[in-house]
């Protein structure tokens, strides 16, 4: 068995004297994994770091089989990604999730692409700009696994304006007048969600989206499976809080 497709790097792990099985993200063929020989060579760590994109071709004599990997460099942006701790932190959050939370073999051509940008912005920006779309691409991975936020109206009178919160329980918006009573128990709804934030997002949204669409990864997504948090999504968090200080 055979096919090509465009690849995201999400980790290479070494395997004998000099191969390596690498876990990448897929265009059409989902989170997959395969041999690589030759990887410990210097020219193939350089170009198949985590981050990266690449060509590969995966070949097996049965499906159900491991099989191996012949991959080519398409975009080495690991460098840029690994000189800068934010970024770093940003590429440890994205892979870690994808790896937790996407099933292998499993085609999310809406994950690809959108990973795809938000690594492209993560290597080129600083985390004021990049965060925001960091936690939306969080919001739109809730929707891929049919586990979306509700943003559209308040849960408890159907108003579509001043919608400030989110109930942890529904995911469903809630408005500044009916949060009033229990507010302490809802989580912040930052604007830039909604589209409806005038200027640029601060450090403090950012944090209150990310423990937004956080809360929902854990609750919806990885604790039913037995699973937390990745240890490097909990780090971008925190630093985005000492960020945000």
């Amino acid at each position: 068995m055979e096919w090509a497709d465009d690849a995201i790097v999400l980790s290479l792990r070494p395997h004998g004297e000099s191969s390596a099985v690498m876990d990448a993200l897929t265009r059409a063929h989902g989170r997959h994994a395969g041999l690589i020989r030759g990887a410990s060579s210097r020219k193939a760590k350089a170009a198949f770091q985590p981050g990266n994109s690449v060509r590969l071709t995966w070949r097996a004599r049965l499906n159900e089989h491991l099989g191996t990997f012949a991959a080519e460099p398409l975009r080495t942006r690991a460098g840029h990604l690994m000189e800068d701790r934010d970024a770093l932190a940003g590429l440890n959050a994205l892979t870690s999730l994808i790896i937790a939370t996407l099933p292998e073999r499993e085609a999310h051509m809406f994950i690809y692409e959108a990973s795809e940008l938000l690594l492209d912005a993560i290597a080129s920006q600083d985390f004021a700009h990049w965060g925001p779309l960091f936690v939306r691409w969080e919001a739109g991975l809730l929707d891929e696994l049919g586990f979306g936020l509700d943003l559209s109206e308040c849960a408890a009178t159907g108003v579509t304006d001043e919608l400030e919160f989110v109930s942890p329980k529904s995911g469903r918006a809630v408005s500044r007048a009916a949060a009033a009573p229990y507010k302490e128990r809802l989580l912040e709804l930052p604007q830039f969600l909604l589209g409806s934030q005038n200027g640029e997002p601060s450090l403090a949204d950012i944090r209150s989206g990310l423990k937004l669409t956080g809360n929902f990864l854990l609750e919806r997504v990885l604790r039913p499976h037995g699973k937390e948090l990745p240890a490097a999504r909990l780090r971008l968090e925190e630093r985005a809080g000492r960020e945000s200080d």
